[in-house]
């Protein structure tokens, strides 16, 4: 084994066993204690009874400290419908609730309203903003939509925009023959096939992330390149097996295998036809996604 597999390998069993390596702190998130936990479930009674729901969601935040998890915690219950389009957010009791300071309540709705969620205007303060509104694209929107009430439909419509995006980019990327690229793809070939062998699967999914983030950001098109974290978060909260990604198999990784010798070969015909192959290996997507038309 390389001593990148064995690297990436303990890292994945250090995250999952909530230990962390030397270094492996940045590389990875790690979800901390959610705001109800650290502080005490707050009561949400009165004129807010969505708002108790709070307490008894599962949380993690992509933040650090209290300022992450209040972000956290009110998308999910906004993207989760727990608190609808229009609905008055009110800042001193989003503080008093949660007993944080009113500044973290102000950087958290800051957060809330870059992705779309909400707005805060004069005279009228900060509302719910409809779903038409939202960043559809930022992960942690994806993230909040695949373990809530529209988790089917974000799995769908993450798969298209992955049959859209990932075959088009392993065409592009056979023009650009980069040594350490492919090298760095190989890399994550065989990092998955010792996951497999040992049943690693978060080893699996890891190394299976990077090599479609970095497939797409050497496909030389800057408008690809910024949908690659999508891509990554669609690896990340697919919630079953729907992609051949989903998953460890030989045929996936025969599909991944197939991808770099055809890079390496320069051929983007062959790797678009893996790409292709690769998201289809599961039935459940041919409901989802239609073949393509044969002229």
């Amino acid at each position: 084994m390389s001593t990148l597999a064995h690297t990436m390998m303990t890292a994945a069993r250090s995250a999952d066993s909530g230990l962390a390596g030397p270094g492996e702190l940045d590389r990875y998130p790690y979800a901390e204690a959610p705001v109800t936990e650290r502080l005490g479930a707050p009561s949400w009674d009165g004129s807010d009874p969505e708002l108790g729901r709070v307490g008894r969601r599962a949380a993690g935040s992509r933040g650090r400290g209290l300022h992450g998890q209040l972000v956290q915690q009110l998308g999910q219950m906004i993207v989760s419908g727990d608190l609808g389009a229009d609905r008055p957010l009110v800042p001193e009791e989003i503080g008093q609730r949660f007993e944080v300071s009113r500044t973290v309540v102000r950087e958290s709705l800051r957060v809330l309203e870059a992705k779309g969620l909400v707005s805060a205007r004069p005279n009228v303060g900060t509302r719910v903003r409809p779903v038409s509104d939202w960043n559809l694209l930022d992960p942690d929107i994806i993230e909040w939509r695949a373990f809530g009430p529209q988790r089917d439909n974000q799995r769908r419509e993450l798969s298209e925009l992955r049959w859209t995006i990932e075959p088009l980019a392993a065409r592009l990327a056979a023009g650009h023959g980069r040594e350490d690229v492919q090298q760095r793809l190989s890399d994550m070939v065989e990092i998955m096939s010792h996951a497999m062998g040992q049943g690693d699967a978060l080893t699996f999914s890891r190394a299976d992330a990077e090599f479609h983030s970095l497939l797409i950001q050497v496909a030389g098109n800057r408008m690809l390149e910024h949908l690659s974290g999508i891509v990554s978060s669609a690896l990340q909260v697919s919630g079953g097996p729907v992609t051949g990604c989903d998953r460890p198999t030989d045929a996936s990784l025969g599909h991944h295998a197939r991808i770099v010798d055809a890079l390496a070969a320069g051929d983007g015909a062959a790797a678009e036809a893996a790409m292709r192959q690769l998201l289809i290996v599961h039935p459940e997507v041919e409901r989802v996604v239609p073949a393509p038309r044969e002229h």
